[in-house]
């Protein structure tokens, strides 16, 4: 029976490995301790910190095995590094760093930690960061006597174990269980993965990929860094959705003529349209500009007290998308498809993409950045400091929102077009149906958002309504992440020959003088048991 259950895991494993994610498991081991904290990678084997056995274990990352231990330098040791040469521990009780001797457990130097609760420790390949987890900050360390030298903010809430991997920091947060690659220089977070564990601590790299050890399930685990996935699904909802666009007249006289425009969802990487049904039948399927699908439906001479209901019902499966990008791989403009950039960056009613306030601020925000993705996310960054969500009424024109300092989901996300196409990168919008609390709910706000195009990517969402969240973790979950609540009816790029400037739907009509027309618009989200047929 033994030897069957070997079998299984060795036939499973490769497919297993198919989900090569980033955050995903390669391979893990029980843990050489208990209480295990801080880990490091000296070229060949894993160090890892226990704080109750107050040792420093020596581990082969290829079986886990334990082949040597020293003596901790302290009394409750946390974060491990290496610098090419030597091991660094920093110690929680006496908020200390010290450098030790690998062979001999020796203490060669001690410098005092720039903060009280020290818990992360990486080398950069020049010098040491920290982190600490009360103050949920990570320092850059100055070698001659241990003081930060630059501090940036942690991702979440508790930062724990952190580390380099040549290019970018990664951190460890246990309470949102998520680990998040960053920016060193701005602070900034660039990705979010899933931690494969309920308590990360420390973390390690290995010069390809990155590990991870559990303090509540005594796990050692090696996480794939990077792969050609370009995105992760989870979280897979499953919902019929029902778009009412209701008109009703009152008055004297006939209603002429009615074109109600539904716009009509599409199969999309997050989204997978099982069943559309209408009530009434559209006359009509027309498509716009930006190849958009619109429902058209049809009313001629209708009489006061009509009441015109043009009815859309979606079953839809929509999960949560998470896009790893990395900024490196983003190339530059000029790897953009021509016919995308001419299309995207052209100039539209409510964008004044050649106004020269637009023209000029963009270039005081983008500066001498190239990076495609550092361009978007400067727009997106000066958006969350500019700008404040406030319903004004009606969608005002990029420059009057930026000037006004106000606005809008639209108006954000026209605010942002602007600015990129501006700036040269191609962007667009998406408008969706909301799911508003429970499962089962009703929305008649709605949600539109930005896209952008990013070489070696294509598009991408960026939310800049979202760049005004405290937090760097909640503001990087604006950009290239959707949740599961999004149906997403309408892509476009701007003046739409059926749906004006709105999403969802739009309508126009021809009546007497003393008819009034009253409009209403809706969706109901009805959850599906998923073992339905």
């Amino acid at each position: 029976m033994v030897r069957l259950h070997v079998m299984i895991f060795m036939v499973l494993l490769p497919a297993a490995l198919l989900l090569a994610y980033p955050g995903s498991v390669k391979k893990e081991f029980t843990a050489p301790g208990r209480f295990c904290t801080g880990m490091t990678f000296d070229g060949e084997h894993l160090w890892i910190a226990d704080y109750k056995a107050d040792k420093l274990f020596k581990i082969n990352p290829l079986n886990g095995e334990t082949v040597a231990s020293i003596p901790s330098p302290g009394f409750w040791p946390t974060g491990l590094a290496w610098d090419g040469q030597n091991l660094w521990n920093v110690d929680r009780k006496q908020s200390k760093m010290f450098k030790i001797d690998p062979k001999t457990g020796n203490i060669l130097n001690t410098l005092d930690a720039p903060s009280s609760n020290p818990q992360g420790l990486t080398w950069d390949g020049n010098t040491l960061w920290v982190s600490d987890n009360k103050n949920n900050e990570i320092m850059k360390i100055d070698m001659n006597d241990g003081t930060a030298v630059q501090t940036i903010r942690g991702p979440a809430r508790r930062v724990q174990g952190i580390t380099f991997d040549g290019t970018y920091l990664w951190a460890a947060d246990r309470y949102e269980d998520e680990l998040y690659m960053i920016d060193a220089q701005r602070g900034q977070v660039i990705m979010i993965v899933d931690s494969p564990g309920p308590y990360p601590r420390g973390m390690a790299w290995d010069g390809q990929d990155l590990w991870n050890v559990d303090y509540e399930q005594d796990k050692v685990r090696q996480l794939v860094r990077k792969d050609d996935d370009l995105y992760r699904l989870s979280e897979t909802r499953r919902a019929a959705i029902t778009l009412t666009h209701e008109v009703k007249t009152y008055g004297q006289g006939n209603l002429h003529t009615l074109q109600t425009f539904l716009a009509v969802p599409r199969n999309m990487p997050q989204q997978t349209i099982k069943a559309i049904d209408y009530a009434p039948q559209p006359s009509t399927m027309v498509k716009d500009r930006w190849k958009q699908n619109i429902a058209r439906f049809d009313y001629e001479n209708k009489p006061s007290e009509a009441v015109l209901p043009s009815i859309m019902t979606v079953e839809a499966e929509i999960s949560d998308i998470r896009y790893y990008i990395y900024p490196d791989r983003c190339g530059e403009i000029s790897d953009i498809p021509e016919d995308t950039v001419r299309l995207y960056t052209a100039d539209g009613s409510k964008y004044h993409v050649h106004d020269p306030y637009i023209q000029n601020l963009a270039r005081q925000i983008i500066g001498d950045e190239t990076n495609p993705y550092w361009m978007a996310r400067k727009i997106f960054d000066f958006l969350g400091d500019q700008l404040e969500y406030e319903l004004e009424g009606g969608w005002n024109v990029a420059p009057v929102v930026l000037k006004r300092g106000t606005g809008s989901c639209s108006e954000y996300t026209i605010s942002f077009i602007a600015l990129a196409r501006a700036a040269g990168i191609p962007a667009r919008y998406m408008g969706a149906i909301v799911v508003r609390g429970d499962d089962a709910s009703l929305d008649d706000v709605f949600h539109r958002w930005p896209e952008i195009y990013l070489p070696n990517y294509g598009w991408i969402p960026i939310d800049p309504q979202g760049g005004d969240k405290e937090s760097p973790r909640a503001q990087a979950m604006n950009i290239g992440n959707l949740s599961n609540r999004f149906l997403i009816t309408t892509r476009g790029g701007g003046d739409s020959e059926y749906l004006g400037w709105y999403y969802n739907y739009n309508e126009t009509y021809t009546c007497d003088p003393q008819v009034k027309v009253n409009i209403e618009t809706f969706a109901e989200w009805e959850p599906l048991d998923q073992k339905d047929p």
